[in-house]
């Protein structure tokens, strides 16, 4: 299992941007990072430029299987 990457914030990040930037999606992964980083809270939604920012591993879901295709017209 890969180890959490700490992030400096730049001028107006907000978590849900560190969160887009590091793992290319918002869903799910802003909650984890309020999680590992308890003390954001207290600071509001636009962090300080250099604030450190742990981003968790997050677990990779298995291919879900695709159902089989149906085409109307060939």
């Amino acid at each position: 299992m890969p180890s959490p990457v700490t992030i400096k914030a730049l001028q107006d990040d907000t978590i849900d941007a560190i969160a887009y930037r590091h793992y290319g999606k918002t869903a799910g992964v802003t909650e984890l990072i309020m999680a590992a980083n308890r003390r954001l809270n207290d600071i509001g939604p636009v962090l300080p430029i250099g604030t450190k920012v742990v981003c968790p591993p997050v677990e990779q879901k298995s291919a879900r299987a695709q159902p089989d295709l149906i085409r109307l017209w060939d």
